[in-house]
C-alpha cells in the first residue's frame, strides 16, 4: 500500500474540525486525522507493506521549465520570489513536521526524493513492485498507474477513507473511457487548472476519450491532425495545431517518473513502534490520544 501522504493529510485537515487540538491549543486535526486514516486502511485492507510517500519537492524545477504555469497559482502570494514555497493553510503547516516525527517513531516507512513529488515516488515503487499494489490518493493523476496485469489499483477517498472508490481497469474505462496507460493522454488534453495545465482548448474528457478510442494515443491523434484526409474536424484540427508546443512537453510533465533514485527503507508494516519512548513523548506533547491508540491496536492485531 502506497500513501500519497500530502493528499491524505490535506484531506484530514479539511475533514477533521480544527477544534481537535494539542494540550497547548495547537491544532492537530491533520495529524490525528491521518493516523485515523492509516488505522482504517490497515484494518480494512490488511497490507503487509505500507509506505508513506512524501513530496520532497512539490513543484520540481524540471517540470516548471517545461510548463512554467505548472502549479504556479499554488505558490504563496507572499513568497512569489521563492518558487519553492507552497501555499499551505497556516494551521496545517506546523502539523507537517509532527506527522513526520510520528510516522518515524511508529516505524512506518516515509520515503521521498529530492527534486521529485510523491507521485514520482509512488510511480517508482509501483514499477519496482513484484506483487499487488494499492495506491491511496485523492489525486486523479495517479489513475495512470492502474494496471490490471500487474494488479495495481487506486483507492480514491470519497469521504474520509471509510468510503473509497476502487479504480481498476474496468472502473477506469467505465468512468473515463480509457485504461491506465491512456489516462496520461486524456489528462494532458483535458488539462487541469489545479495543476496549472492548460490542456487543449475545447477538448474535455469525453472528446479526449473519443479521440483516443479512434486514434489510439496522443501520437495517433497528432498524426491525424496533420493528415488532411483524417476525420478530425476543422475546429479540432485548429485547436490541436495551436496546442502543439504544449503537447510536445506535456507528456513528460504529466507522466509520473518511474525511475527515481530512492534511499534504502523497510516497507514492512510494523506491529509495534520503532521508538516507543519518542512516540510516548509525541503523544503527550500533541495530545494524540485515541487516534494513536487505535492505530497502535490495529498494527498490533
Amino acid at each position: 500500500m502506497l500513501l500519497d501522504t500530502a493528499s491524505l493529510y490535506f484531506r484530514a485537515y479539511f475533514g477533521v474540525p480544527d477544534t481537535v487540538r494539542a494540550p497547548d491549543g495547537t491544532p492537530v486535526n491533520a495529524v490525528r486525522g491521518l493516523l485515523d486514516f492509516i488505522a482504517r486502511l490497515v484494518q480494512d485492507r490488511h497490507p503487509d507493506q505500507l509506505v508513506a510517500c512524501m513530496d520532497f519537492d512539490w513543484r520540481p524545477q524540471w517540470r516548471v521549465e517545461l510548463i512554467p504555469s505548472y502549479k504556479a497559482h499554488r505558490v504563496a502570494e507572499e513568497a512569489q520570489e521563492d518558487p519553492d514555497t507552497e501555499e499551505i493553510p497556516d494551521a496545517l503547516s506546523p502539523q507537517v513536521p509532527v506527522i513526520d516525527e510520528v510516522l518515524d517513531a511508529l516505524g512506518i516507512a516515509r520515503v521521498g526524493a529530492a527534486g521529485y513529488e510523491a507521485d514520482d515516488v509512488i510511480g517508482t515503487l509501483t514499477a519496482r513492485a513484484t506483487g499487488p499494489v494499492d495506491v491511496v490518493t485523492g489525486d486523479r493523476d495517479l489513475f495512470q498507474l492502474v494496471d490490471d496485469a500487474r494488479a495495481v489499483r487506486v483507492l480514491y477517498p470519497v469521504k474520509g477513507v471509510g468510503n473509497l472508490d476502487i479504480y481498476d481497469g474496468a472502473a477506469l474505462r467505465e468512468k473515463y473511457g480509457v485504461d491506465g496507460a491512456g489516462y496520461v493522454d486524456l489528462a494532458l488534453m483535458r488539462g487541469d487548472p489545479s495543476d496549472g495545465l492548460p490542456g487543449v482548448r475545447g477538448v474535455g474528457e469525453k472528446t479526449a476519450a473519443k479521440l483516443l478510442t479512434e486514434y489510439g494515443d496522443l501520437a495517433g491523434i497528432v498524426a491525424a491532425v496533420g493528415d488532411p484526409t483524417s476525420r478530425i474536424t476543422p475546429a479540432q484540427r485548429k485547436r490541436f495545431e495551436e496546442a502543439r508546443p504544449y503537447l510536445a512537453v506535456a507528456p513528460k510533465v504529466v507522466r509520473v517518473a518511474d525511475d527515481v533514485e530512492l534511499p534504502a527503507f523497510d516497507p514492512a508494516l510494523p506491529t509495534a513502534p520503532r521508538d516507543p519512548a519518542a512516540l510516548e513523548k509525541l503523544a503527550e506533547r500533541w495530545g494524540l490520544g485515541g487516534s494513536l491508540s487505535r492505530l497502535l491496536s490495529t498494527l498490533a492485531a
